[in-house]
């Protein structure tokens, strides 16, 4: 059931191995949170545009968002926005020039609702 979602401009995209992030970061919350690895899934959105700071264009930001359902303790929620912190920066090769600022929010999803189909 968790869900990543990373935003990322599109300047970082040729340096960003986003299926290896997925893969990794499917792997290793799975058994952190005890969630099963079938269920969790992963979205990249390229950011049209981004303002970080006094506006240099070679500053540019990552976003993981990782929606979780509730009643984990707060301590495990740190861990799991840790280790997903990690494996983007694993994850991805910034350009010399550039300055990228990486954060990560772990939210509990409430009235979640799935089908899954054939």
């Amino acid at each position: 059931m968790p869900q990543i979602t990373v935003q990322y401009p599109e300047a970082l995209a040729s340096g960003f191995d986003r299926r290896g992030f997925a893969l990794a970061a499917h792997t290793a919350a799975s058994g952190l949170i005890s969630s099963a690895l079938g269920g969790f899934k992963t979205r990249f959105l390229v950011l049209d545009e981004t303002v970080v700071g006094d506006g240099n264009p070679n500053h540019h930001m990552v976003h993981a968002i990782v929606d979780i359902l509730p009643g984990r303790p707060a301590e495990l929620k740190t861990r799991l926005g840790v280790l997903v912190l990690g494996l983007l920066g694993a994850h991805l090769t910034i350009p010399g020039e550039c300055l990228v600022q990486v954060t990560t929010e772990v939210r509990e999803l409430h009235g979640y609702h799935q089908l899954v189909l054939p």
